[in-house]
């Protein structure tokens, strides 16, 4: 199996290249008079907000990024840059309640972002981590996303509560959680509807589902992962702000990188809204969640680009 890196920069090849190509535009633009060493570096930094705007950072976080580059004294410019934007990244997971048993984590997003993939490929990536793990199919609207997910979690080789079609999704998580605790399972990973913020029906549905698992484990939910579409760019920015506000978001999982060149939004949603990006999805298959890793990502941004 390719080391993590060597995935994480497969999938980032195409933000990676849009930013080189940017970046060598610029060069080749920039006039030939010799000039300090100082002056050309500041040049260089720059020369990357084009880059940086362009694979979705966003503006607010490339104008904060290149302000912090220029004060830099330290290093080339491609390691001020680089330095500074792994600090942006490198947001502390939020604090909350002391964790009961079994850990329970809502998985929830709009339909079309790959949440229901993504479950499994959780549940894979937890249990190769020694974690035991169930899975509730709390999306009782769509008997597709049931049947996906009975298939993933078949590959994953976990236990998956599930109901018949319309059942209350709180029960089917109540059931879920019951059985995790009877079986000595340690995590249950909740596959919820996919939902739109102002869709106040389905928001209420997911607020019943967390007064039902608080009640039944004592800080849960103790996790809630919101699935975004990188190839979304800037619209991703925005439902993560609406779902931050609406069902108490503490964690985003981006996936489809492999598929985008607009894999700075990662930059923008740490930058804008200080979550932390816990996983991103780099491929199709089973083992292509990986946990996300800043200085990992910023090389694979950046390695050859400039």
């Amino acid at each position: 199996m390719a080391s993590l890196f060597a995935r994480l920069r497969a999938g980032l090849a195409k933000t990676a290249q849009q930013i080189r190509e940017r970046l060598g535009e610029a060069s080749a633009a920039a006039p030939a008079p010799a000039r300090t060493r100082t002056t050309v570096g500041l040049d260089r930094i720059d020369a990357v907000e084009e880059a940086l705007i362009a694979a979705d950072v966003g503006l607010p976080a490339t104008e904060h990024i290149l302000q912090l580059a220029r004060a830099e004294s330290q290093g080339s410019p491609r390691e001020r840059v680089t330095r500074v934007i792994a600090r942006v990244l490198d947001v502390p997971p939020r604090a909350g309640a002391t964790a009961g048993h079994p850990r329970v984590v809502l998985v929830v997003g709009v339909n079309g972002t790959g949440k229901t993939t993504t479950v499994g490929k959780l549940a894979h990536y937890y249990r190769s981590t020694g974690t035991s793990v169930l899975v509730c199919a709390a999306d009782t609207f769509r008997a597709a996303a049931v049947e996906q997910l009975a298939i993933w979690t078949e590959r994953a080789g976990v236990d998956l509560v599930r109901a018949h079609p319309g059942a209350d999704p709180a029960a089917v998580v109540f059931d879920a959680v019951t059985a995790a605790r009877a079986r000595g399972r340690d995590l249950v990973i909740v596959d919820t509807a996919g939902r739109l913020h102002t869709r106040a029906n389905l928001m209420a549905e997911l607020d019943k589902i967390r007064r039902v698992v608080a009640r039944e484990v004592e800080g849960a939910p103790h996790e809630t992962l919101l699935v975004l579409d990188a190839t979304v760019g800037q619209n991703g920015l925005v439902q993560a702000r609406e779902f931050l506000s609406a069902s108490g978001v503490t964690g985003i999982v981006l996936t489809k990188l492999d598929g985008t060149a607009k894999g700075g939004i990662a930059i923008a949603i740490a930058y804008e809204l200080k979550l932390p990006i816990r996983f991103v999805g780099v491929g199709e298959g089973i083992d292509d969640l990986l946990p996300f890793d800043a200085a990992a990502y910023v090389d694979a941004l950046f390695t050859d680009t400039w």
